[in-house]
């Protein structure tokens, strides 16, 4: 069997070492269309805050091990441009200019998600950039060694910005943050993204919300980001307002596409063309609280996905059941952690929701240390069913939310979660946990 796979970062590489694993004899080829594979992306504002480390650092596993250990025919510079579905083949460029032409028995689609950059004069200046793959990393770490670079603009406020805002402070460059809406995380409760807004200041970084940015201008040797009301000076702008699926391919071919142009699949990865599969942030996922499609791309969900691909091509029956919309990030000393739906999320989704903000402490009241931890927690009034929890502290948000994540799989009411046996020491919590403090609240309303 001709298992040929177009994207070799997560998804791509997981499917392909998982299959070639399970069967020896399957023939597995990857196309890549850049140098790299199998790299630690999420690392990557990390590694930026820390001049002295080398952006390959984040390489989990070099082409060498797939291709000599594996025995996964794997080519650098392999772009696909087109997938004929009827002759099942897939014809690209390699380097730019050699034409060629590979059949598949099973396809799988695995290219990813890109970064959005706003069509607007100025965005493709020299010093204007984006962070997405390894290559972007390496682009940003050459211009800080090579420029003098003590101002930044980040153009978006998700969590690729703050996290660079929080690495370009580690190296002393001031930074300015501009958004065209209103509201600093605007999915997260008020009283917690407060808590964000007030970390953000105390760090001096200067936040310019309800900005819309209209270009970015060469000023003498920096750049000005211009706006309504708006001229901020740079030596380096980044772009960070989102992603966007690259479901090009699958489009033309005539592959049906999910929420946000992503790839639809079902719980086998399967994609609407037979053989095809689709997985990795190009492809959409069933939210495990409504039921319904949705597009989040996170790294767990695209190593799972090639796993999936790889067993169901090996004759094993797999099910992958979807996604909470979990993910956890720092702004400094402050982590963020969410799961499930806000309140808006969940009334669109069709439920009736309710919720209750509490503030707790992280350790025992009586045990030195600790801080103030928000919960926010959100219900179905009708089913009593737990919808969606978001966290915020100094000190265990970041892993606490992982119990809320458990309830929301096994579609727990917040009667249920409120009688788990979750973990008590003076070190770590009171008696009772932050979560089970707002789970006793919020069922008092229902």
């Amino acid at each position: 069997m001709e298992f040929l796979i177009i994207g070799g970062d997560a998804a791509g590489m997981s499917a392909a070492s998982r299959a070639k694993r399970s069967d020896p004899s399957l023939s597995v080829t990857v196309l890549e269309k850049s140098q790299d594979v199998s790299y630690s992306a999420c690392n990557m504002p990390y590694n930026i805050a820390d001049p002295k480390r080398s952006m390959d650092d984040l390489v989990v596993r070099k082409a060498d091990v797939f291709r000599d250990k594996l025995g996964i025919d794997l080519r650098f510079g392999h772009r696909a441009v087109r997938i004929d579905t009827g002759e099942r083949t897939v014809a690209g460029l390699a380097n730019g200019s050699q034409a060629f032409q590979l059949p598949y028995d099973r396809l799988l689609i695995a290219t990813g998600a890109s970064p959005v950059v706003p069509e607007l004069p100025g965005f493709d200046l020299p010093g204007v950039m984006a962070l997405k793959s390894l290559t972007d990393g390496r682009k940003v770490k050459a211009y800080l060694r090579s420029h003098e670079v003590k101002t930044a603009v980040i153009i978006g406020m998700g969590y690729v910005a703050l996290e660079m805002c929080e690495a370009f402070h580690a190296r002393k460059i001031g930074v300015a943050m501009v958004k065209p809406g209103p509201a600093l995380l605007p999915w997260l409760a008020r009283d917690l993204a407060a808590c964000v807004e007030q970390e953000l200041n105390a760090h001096d970084i200067r936040l310019h919300l309800g900005s819309e940015v209209h270009c970015i201008e060469r000023s003498g040797d920096r750049l000005a980001v211009i706006g309504e009301g708006l001229s901020l000076k740079a030596d380096l702008v980044m772009v960070a307002v989102g992603v966007r699926p690259n479901s090009e391919l699958a489009d033309e071919a005539r592959i049906e596409l999910g929420p946000s142009a992503s790839i639809a699949v079902d719980q086998q990865m399967r994609t609407s063309e037979p053989g095809i599969y689709a997985g990795g942030d190009c492809a959409d996922a069933f939210h495990v609280v409504s039921g319904q499609r949705t597009w989040i791309p996170l790294a767990l969900r695209a190593n799972r996905s090639g796993w999936a691909v790889a067993d169901h091509i090996c004759g094993r029956s797999v099910a992958l059941p979807g996604v909470a919309g979990t993910a956890a990030f720092k702004v400094f000393d402050m982590q963020v952690a969410k799961t499930g739906f806000n309140s808006p999320e969940a009334a669109e989704a069709g439920f009736d929701p309710e919720s209750v903000t509490i503030k707790s402490h992280s350790r025992s009241h009586l045990y030195t240390g600790g801080s103030e931890i928000r919960v926010h927690m959100v219900v179905d009034k009708h089913s009593g069913r737990l919808l969606g929890v978001q966290m915020v502290g100094r000190e265990s948000a970041a892993h606490r939310i992982n119990a809320a994540v458990v309830a929301l799989h096994a579609h727990m009411t917040v009667a249920e979660f409120v009688q788990c046996d979750l973990a008590y020491a003076p070190p770590f919590g009171g008696v009772w946990d932050p979560l089970l403090i707002a789970a006793n609240q919020l069922s008092k309303k229902l």
